[in-house]
């Protein structure tokens, strides 16, 4: 029988982007080095523009002058996957995993976070499903939650996931969202007429983690306790 792992989960608020890149940058190496265990970051960014190793520049629809307007950043991300939005009350999750010995499997890994936010939105009685040959998470009024991973040399993850919570659903019209021309999006707000509490929101999808990936769940854990610059 496999051993349960620990996961850390901090609850970090808003972030700015460059710092979170940091912040898992650091964290990717000590978990390989084996000083941390697992852990899931969970927070909000400020309205930024991200590029993935895919990125197309044509599904950047706003322009500089508009993005300064907005206060939207434009950051090269390093993930994979084309180009997505972040802003407040979009709920982002970064797991930092060791996938050795037995999740050594990217396809499967995509697979596992769909599947914890398929069971987040139906926690809120909301049916979630996958689009073939896509990742990510649909719904009967749009696209739900977007995802983009990278896995480091020796398994080690970093990036993940966002989850539409009570975003301001206008500020996707800045891109062409994951390279889907016409593709509508939506948020647990916009589909429940009132947004869950960003708290309650991040307790399901730490529990739905746990038990997708059979971890267990430390929490809540201050980000200051691991000394990050």
């Amino acid at each position: 029988m496999t051993e349960t792992r620990i996961i850390e989960r901090r609850r970090l608020g808003l972030v700015p982007y460059r710092r979170a890149l940091h912040w898992q940058a650091q964290l990717v190496d000590r978990r390989r080095a084996g000083q941390i265990p697992d852990q899931l970051l969970l927070l909000e960014h400020p309205h930024v523009i991200t590029l993935g190793t895919g990125a197309h520049s044509e599904h950047i629809l706003a322009s500089p002058e508009l993005r300064e307007q907005l206060k939207v950043e434009m950051v090269e991300a390093g993930r994979g996957g084309d180009v997505t939005y972040h802003g407040p009350g979009q709920l982002v999750g970064y797991p930092i995993l060791d996938l050795k010995p037995d999740r050594k499997d990217v396809h499967r890994y995509l697979r596992d976070l769909e599947e914890v936010l398929i069971r987040v939105a139906g926690s809120y009685g909301i049916q979630g499903w996958r689009s073939p040959g896509k990742t990510g998470v649909w719904t009967e009024w749009g696209k739900l939650a977007a995802i983009g991973v990278r896995v480091s040399s020796g398994w080690i993850t970093s990036h993940g996931f966002a989850l539409n919570v009570a975003t301001d659903l206008g500020y996707f019209g800045t891109i062409v969202p994951c390279g889907i021309p016409d593709q509508a999006v939506a948020s647990l707000g916009s589909i429940l007429q009132r947004p869950p509490a960003m708290e309650e929101v991040e307790m399901r999808v730490a529990e739905a983690f746990d038990e997708v990936f059979e971890r267990t769940g430390v929490d809540p854990m201050p980000i200051e306790d691991l000394d990050l610059d």
